[in-house]
């Protein structure tokens, strides 16, 4: 067990490990990654170094989105196997060190769910159906919808059923969205929420947590509808009527006496993209305890964007009355971040709009600067691990795993692509969600509908048989040849790779930074305006500090007198200084 999670606030400071399940690892060759899958891989998540996972959601569903439409919120899907598994996974889990996080969807549910089904049987103005956002149509006989939102996703925020009632969605329309306001709702996820604790469960990641509350009531549908887009989800002082609203904080109240009936306390994380003076109001220890950070995620690889993601990140923690700040670079609804930093760093109107443009034409209309996005990507690492508070690793980060763009159309999995007008919108979320490399020696022959993507085999995905000796189904979505390259056995074996300079970080974190006990102090130091560089106290027996410097202009950057370098992204110039797009962390004297 790390010295960390000895603590009962483990979660100020830990080092979380997003899993994607069904991309993870698979033991049965269906394809689909399984619970079973992330007990085998403990020894690999505890050799990282660690703290805790979060596993994004594994619940029955008809994957209209990836698992977020969610059958019920209290089981496991039977492709990814059993309650007995899940258990299983938590025992294993615990007797390693780590924690356990899930993922919990409380803005909708999925068309399946059977509060919906009862809401479809029920007809206007019963109770089942209060428990959704149900209204009348526009138009002579109700065939118009209530207004013009389009969803997230692409189409209508609107889907009529059988007696004429529409009914609201802001993601897919399998994904209706719940009514709030009715009891029933409240209850059925404090249910949800100690099943999952009572299972072991450490704490929550919470879906769309910006979301819940909404007023649809003080005006028309169809004035709101000209006034405010699905789309935009930036507070406008507390009356968009679907994001951010001042009301969902009454939820996150009533669920923290929920979390505080177990010792020590459940946690829980936001999903909020919401503006960063508004995120300290999801964090507060009277309700969720801790809200992503999303700001680096968005970034460009940019000296002023990074700058600024570190500032109000830390702002944002000290305005939260006792949480810690939270860092991010990638997760399973952005593209991967080496892709991204060798991509053109242009400033666009939407954040990820180069890399999405070049995802949508296959990855063919930029050059991908693989070498440079590496360089980059290491020394974000190093930018954002040295900082107090908690970061979030999404699986294949540590192997330096880059987007799959090129994935055919017609083997998406993504609601996007099919909502939207395809290629002239989106191309979705698949290519950072491709299963995991594990094994260069089990390399795919290449495919007979593209020789750039394999079948046949799967990196180690999958075993090479079924249970009953017949041959594993390809992975659910296609590997590309290249993965052989950044396959967890080859990365093991090589000392300079990303799996090992992320294992030496994480080491290195956690015995000067973590040990401290200290998750808020950090001086800004003033080197430059293309240097980004902060000192922490460090556990050191010399009462040295410890100092992160990240070079982002063409200058190569003098390192303090009487430091002594620790690790850096990359080789150090000729004549000892940071290069341009690297990092260094150092231990100096006070």
């Amino acid at each position: 067990m790390t010295l960390n999670n000895t603590r009962d606030d483990w979660w100020k400071q830990a080092v979380v490990y997003q899993i994607y399940p069904r991309s993870f690892k698979d033991v049965n060759g269906d394809g689909i990654g399984d619970i079973a899958g992330v007990t085998e891989k403990m020894d690999y998540l505890t050799s990282l170094g660690i703290d805790a996972i979060w596993l994004s959601p594994f619940y029955p569903s008809e994957l209209a989105d990836g698992g977020y439409d969610v059958i019920d919120y209290r089981n496991v899907d039977p492709r990814l196997g059993t309650m007995d598994d899940f258990d299983k996974m938590v025992a294993a889990a615990h007797k390693a060190g780590v924690k356990v996080i899930v993922d919990i969807v409380p803005n909708h549910t999925s068309d399946k769910h059977h509060f919906f089904q009862e809401a479809l049987k029920a007809g206007r103005g019963s109770a089942a159906r209060d428990r959704y956002i149900f209204r009348e149509g526009r138009g002579k006989n109700g065939e118009l919808p209530p207004n013009d939102w389009q969803s997230l996703f692409g189409g209508p925020a609107w889907e009529r059923v059988d007696d004429g009632q529409w009914y609201f969605h802001i993601f897919a329309k399998e994904q209706p969205d719940v009514n709030w306001k009715n009891p029933d709702i409240h209850e059925e996820f404090k249910k949800t929420f100690r099943f999952w604790s009572d299972h072991g469960t450490d704490g929550f990641r919470i879906d769309v947590a910006h979301g819940l509350a909404k007023d649809f009531d003080s005006k028309s549908l169809e004035e709101l509808g000209r006034e405010y887009t699905v789309q935009d989800q930036t507070n406008h002082d507390g009356l968009n009527p679907m994001w951010d609203r001042p009301e969902v904080h009454d939820i996150y109240k009533e669920w923290r006496q929920v979390f505080n009936e177990y010792n020590p306390p459940r946690f829980a994380v936001a999903e909020a993209w919401v503006r960063p003076d508004h995120q300290h109001l999801y964090a507060s220890p009277d309700e969720l305890g801790q809200v992503f950070n999303f700001e680096f995620a968005k970034a460009n690889w940019d000296v002023d964007e990074m700058r600024t993601a570190v500032i109000e990140g830390l702002e944002s923690a000290a305005n939260s009355g006792g949480s810690t700040s939270t860092w991010v670079m990638s997760n399973h609804d952005i593209p991967r971040n080496a892709s991204r930093y060798g991509l053109p760093q242009v400033k666009a109107r939407t954040q990820h709009q180069i890399a999405t443009d070049w995802i949508l034409r296959n990855g063919t209309t930029y050059l991908e600067n693989r070498e440079l996005g590496t360089r980059r990507a290491r020394a974000a690492a190093m930018l954002e691990f040295g900082l107090p508070g908690s970061v979030y690793i999404y699986q294949g980060e540590e192997l330096g795993l880059f987007e799959v763009p090129d994935i055919p159309w017609d083997r998406l999995e993504d609601p996007t692509p099919f909502r939207t007008l395809r290629n002239f919108t989106e191309k979705g979320r698949d290519g950072c969600r491709v299963p995991l490399p594990w094994t260069a020696g089990d390399e795919p022959k290449p495919a007979s509908w593209d020789k750039d993507f394999g079948e046949g085999a799967s990196f180690g995905f999958s075993p090479s048989t079924r249970p009953d000796g017949s041959a594993s189904a390809d992975p659910h979505l296609p590997q590309p040849l290249w993965f052989k390259d950044f396959a967890a056995d080859k990365e093991a074996a090589d000392a300079d790779s990303m799996l090992n300079f992320y294992s030496k970080l994480l080491k290195n974190r956690a015995q000067l930074l973590t040990a401290t006990g200290d998750h808020d102090s950090i001086d800004m130091l003033d080197m430059g305006h293309d240097v980004i560089a902060y000192s922490r106290p460090a556990e050191d027996s010399e009462g040295r500090r410890f100092v992160n410097i990240t070079n982002f202009g063409a200058q190569p950057v003098a390192l303090p007198a009487n430091a002594t370098q620790l690790i850096a992204s990359t080789d150090l110039d000729a004549n000892g200084k940071l290069p341009q797009d690297a990092s260094v962390w150092l231990l100096a004297a006070k």
